[in-house]
């Protein structure tokens, strides 16, 4: 194994037995033997990957494709049937939250039997106890049986532990859910801490706003095997794209199938289902089916971008943005801003379908790909509302609030809860300047106040 790297995984083929229906009894099984019959599922089909010391990956793909049992395998709750997994440090896995938790002990004894699991002794398990009842909030409860917990209750007990061991390597499988939203954001605070102070992190997750937030590569398992292993901002789109494009199928072979079986009076139910899961089973055999749909969708519309300029843009094309403009805070066009100005962006659009349920996004983004700023209209509680004809909007930032050097914009229109239906990335470069050369990305308002500095002249 190599020393720089904390997981290696080579060659891994995992698959299941599956029963289809298995009697209980020695009558059951002798009466309906013919139903006792099993098949097997081959889950991950030779995915070979390794994590850096100090990187955080995320696992992502659509339920079913082999994350969790991704997961489980680095955790070793279950073992290839061939292949290697190899791990170097202490594990932490924040897998089955409260698993070994005993409901008729109390909040502060669950916590012992469970740090212990995790390899702590009873000396490093009272160093850390405070911590741990201060970071679940649970002061109050702690001396009480955890039957008498909420879900939540009992899933803030169990986060607050596994992130409170000394972890090398740290394992989570969409868990970052856990109690309100004030909690939630805690716990990722804590998660971003983690990460800051080395720990190797897998996640799995559907949310891509964490994986971006958190991780620094992206794997994307399609179907058992790695279809794509890169930075996030290059593979999440992908995935989101190939997801975007199964549900306008699935929901395309569901009116086809709707349609036959209206013209069909001798249709019945169960032909429509078997009709309906024949042609998903095709989808699924499908390869390449993200880059052939891309390519298809583009002769359809006609566009006449040129290749590189297409590989920026992924989503349905019911609708297109056509024009991007950047203007400062007198209305004239510009690729360049300033720190203390304002700026808007305008954008224009061609309708060729009609799109219900729509909202309109946008990000902006340092030249290295570090995420500044990014909304859209359903965060900011606007109603959703439907596209039939061309049209435009505009963004207005009073303050550009962004320090010198050079940015990027992409922009979305999506429908449905984030169905793309045509983003932009990097739609409009521009480039920051200002008259103090401060660091990171944002300059907050502020002003200094000490009598040593009479002299200073406060910039905001």
């Amino acid at each position: 194994m190599d020393k720089g790297n904390a997981i290696e995984v080579k060659d891994v083929y995992k698959g299941f037995k599956v029963y289809s229906d298995r009697g209980q009894t020695l009558k059951e099984r002798f009466l309906f033997r013919k139903k006792n019959r099993t098949s097997y599922r081959e889950i991950l089909k030779g995915i070979s990957f390794s994590v850096k010391k100090g990187e955080a990956l995320a696992l992502i793909g659509n339920n079913g494709c082999g994350k969790s049992t991704t997961l489980k395998l680095l955790t070793r709750i279950i073992y290839p049937n061939s292949g290697t997994v190899e791990l170097s440090g202490r594990v932490v896995s924040l897998i089955e939250l409260g698993a070994g938790f005993h409901p008729d002990m109390s909040g502060r004894e669950n916590i012992y039997i469970n740090a212990s699991i995790f390899g702590l002794s009873k000396k490093d398990i009272d160093n850390r106890l405070d911590a741990i009842i201060k970071f679940s909030e649970l002061e109050e409860y702690i001396d009480n049986p955890v039957r008498t917990y909420s879900s939540g209750m009992y899933m803030r007990l169990a986060f607050a532990i596994a992130i409170n061991v000394d972890a090398d390597i740290l394992l989570v499988d969409e868990i970052l859910a856990v109690g309100d939203a004030a909690f939630q954001a805690k716990c990722f605070n804590r998660m971003r801490e983690i990460k800051g102070n080395g720990t190797t992190i897998v996640l799995v997750s559907h949310s891509m706003v964490q994986v971006e937030q958190l991780c620094d590569r992206s794997i994307w398992i399609l179907e058992g095997k790695i279809r794509a292993d890169g930075k996030c901002r290059d593979v999440d789109p992908m995935y989101l794209d190939y997801m975007a494009q199964k549900t306008i199928d699935e929901s395309l072979a569901e009116d086809n199938t709707s349609t036959r079986a209206d013209d069909d009076p001798n249709s019945t139910g169960q032909g429509r289902l078997e009709e309906q899961e024949n042609n998903e089973n095709q989808h699924e055999l499908v390869e390449g089916v993200v880059e052939e749909t891309k390519e298809s969708t583009r002769e359809q519309n006609g566009d006449i971008n040129p290749p590189e300029e297409a590989k920026k843009r992924y989503g349905r094309g019911d609708i297109k943005i056509q024009e991007v403009h950047l203007k400062n805070e007198n209305g004239k066009e510009v690729n360049t801003l300033t720190t203390e100005g304002g700026f808007s962006v305008e954008v224009r659009y061609k309708a060729k379908k009609t799109v219900r349920n729509a909202s309109f996004g946008i990000g902006i983004f340092r030249n290295d790909g570090v995420g500044c700023y990014g909304t859209n209209t359903v965060i900011e509680r606007f109603e959703k509302f439907d596209i039939d004809k061309d049209g435009e909007y505009r963004i207005v930032f009073p303050r550009t609030m962004l320090v010198q050097g050079s940015y990027w914009i992409d922009l979305a229109i999506e429908c449905d809860g984030g169905i793309p239906i045509d983003y932009y990335k990097q739609a409009k470069r521009f480039d920051v300047i200002s008259r103090v050369n401060d660091v990171d990305i944002l300059r907050i308002p502020h002003r200094w106040e000490s009598n040593l500095l009479m002299n200073g002249e406060n910039m905001l």
